[in-house]
Order: structure tokens, then C-alpha cells, then sequence
């Protein structure tokens, strides 16, 4: 019985190694050393059609180094609070593995120590909600290290409206107006036409 009770705190105590080992990376320990902006029109974004300027870099109040294990950039559009409340599929959680908040990629590229700049069109498949803009440093195993976001801790400020797209188009509206102007002309010719049958038929 003892050695069953060892064999499973072993076990129990290899499974929380390796879950630190691999993965278990929790956002509260990531340090905001990226400075993160993104400037678009006033007003309702439109997916599918608006597009987002987002530029990141470095914050360069940190001392030399601090990015000397950051190899890849990774920049994602996050739902804001608001937009998560009764939506388990958006929760947020520590645990980034865990983590629903950022879902959409805006890019991914190699770390350069400079403010890069990027303008990204909405994808059409962006639901509508209020978002921010967050930017993860990685390391060379792809492991977040660090981040930087648009907004504030609490996640107020900087955010915005988009509204997805809805399949249709102003050419598709056109037609259906003139189909439907059709279909009252050509009802209204008929019942003339069946109503001359009919004195004709009295004659």
C-alpha cells in the first residue's frame, strides 16, 4: 500500500513538473515591456472592409537586453471585456493555454529591435464586439515572455466597435429592388389584362 501511495505522489509530482516544463505560462508573470498602439477611423469598423494601423516596439524605458531572448512577434485582436460577459468561448483565464481572450492573428513575424508598423484589413470572419489590440514576445521555443497592449491593465481604454460583415452587398440590395418593382408591375399588368378578358368575354 505504501509503495502505491509513492508511485502516486511521484507520478503526481512529475505531472505538475512537466506541466511547468511545457506550457503552463501564466499572463500575470509576463512583464508589459512592449508599447503597443493602434489608430483606425472614427467611429463603427467594418469587417471585411476597415483597417487597423497597428505599431509595437520595445519599451525603451527597460535596459539593454531586456529583448535579448525575444525571436518572434505575435499580434492579435482580443476581445474587451464587454464583448466576453455570458461568452465561455472568450473567457479569460491566467493560464494562456487556457487563455480565450485573443483569438484573431493579426501577424506573426521575426522580432526586429525597432517600432515596426503594420496595417491589417478586418478579417470578414470577426464577429462584432469591442476590441483591443494585444502583442505577445516569444522565445525560441515559442513560449510567451512578454507583452505589450493598446489599452490599459483593466482593459477601459483605447477600445473599439467592429460590426462583421453580412453577406450582403449593395449590388445584391439593388437587385432585389428591381425584382421586386418587376414583380409588382408585371401583377398589376396581369390583373388589367384579365380584367379586359373579362369585358370582352360580357361583350
Amino acid at each position: 500500500m505504501a509503495a502505491q501511495v509513492l508511485v502516486l505522489a511521484s507520478i503526481l509530482v512529475f505531472s505538475c513538473f512537466a506541466d511547468i516544463c511545457y506550457g503552463a505560462i501564466s499572463f500575470s508573470s509576463l512583464h508589459r515591456t512592449l508599447v503597443v498602439t493602434a489608430s483606425h477611423r472614427q467611429g463603427l469598423l467594418m469587417g471585411g472592409e476597415d483597417k487597423i494601423t497597428v505599431t509595437w516596439g520595445l519599451n525603451q524605458s527597460f535596459q539593454a537586453g531586456t529583448d535579448s531572448n525575444y525571436r518572434t512577434i505575435k499580434v492579435q485582436l482580443c476581445y474587451a471585456p464587454n464583448s466576453q460577459v455570458d461568452r465561455a468561448w472568450r473567457k479569460t483565464e491566467d493560464h494562456l493555454s487556457k487563455d480565450k481572450t485573443c483569438q484573431f492573428k493579426i501577424v506573426e513575424k521575426p522580432y526586429a529591435n525597432t517600432n515596426e508598423t503594420l496595417e491589417w484589413t478586418i478579417e470578414r470572419d470577426v464577429p462584432t464586439a469591442t476590441f483591443f489590440v494585444r502583442a505577445y514576445a516569444l522565445d525560441e521555443h515559442d513560449h510567451e515572455v512578454a507583452y505589450g497592449q493598446n489599452t490599459d491593465a483593466e482593459k477601459t481604454t483605447n477600445l473599439f466597435d467592429i460590426e462583421a460583415i453580412t453577406g450582403r452587398h449593395a449590388s445584391l440590395d439593388i437587385a432585389s429592388v428591381c425584382f421586386s418593382a418587376f414583380s409588382i408591375v408585371s401583377l398589376i399588368g396581369f390583373f388589367f389584362a384579365e380584367k379586359r378578358k373579362g369585358r370582352k368575354a360580357q361583350q
